[in-house]
């Protein structure tokens, strides 16, 4: 799954949540975007927030809330919490459970 923030509509940056059966990944992806402008949409949205240039918090539940509705997969629900598991396993997980620890890849030049 790719939490993405690209330049959308009038050319305003957007957040958007794709490849959502994907579960095995997870990361934000930049477009052509800032980091402040990338930081303010993903707050706007709900979705999350920057940490650092490399690193970003993505808010489970919105991220599930975005997801699940599209999924196509039977077993969505039991990827997702294996997912969250293996988040936890490795330390990505926030202590209260609520944000997910991602990489963030930016596009090149941004």
């Amino acid at each position: 799954m790719i939490v993405e923030v690209i330049t959308g509509a009038d050319e305003r940056p957007e957040a958007r949540v794709v490849d959502v059966d994907d579960l095995g990944r997870l990361h934000l992806a930049l477009g052509q975007v800032t980091d402040t402008e990338a930081a303010e949409v993903l707050e706007r949205s709900g979705l999350g927030r920057l940490a650092d240039p490399q690193t970003a918090w993505l808010d489970a539940a919105a991220l599930r809330a975005a997801a699940e509705p599209r999924a196509t997969a039977g077993d969505w629900i039991q990827q997702w919490d294996a997912m969250v598991a293996q988040a936890r396993s490795q330390g990505w997980l926030s202590d209260d459970g609520a944000s997910i620890k991602v990489h963030v890849e930016s596009a090149a030049g941004a």
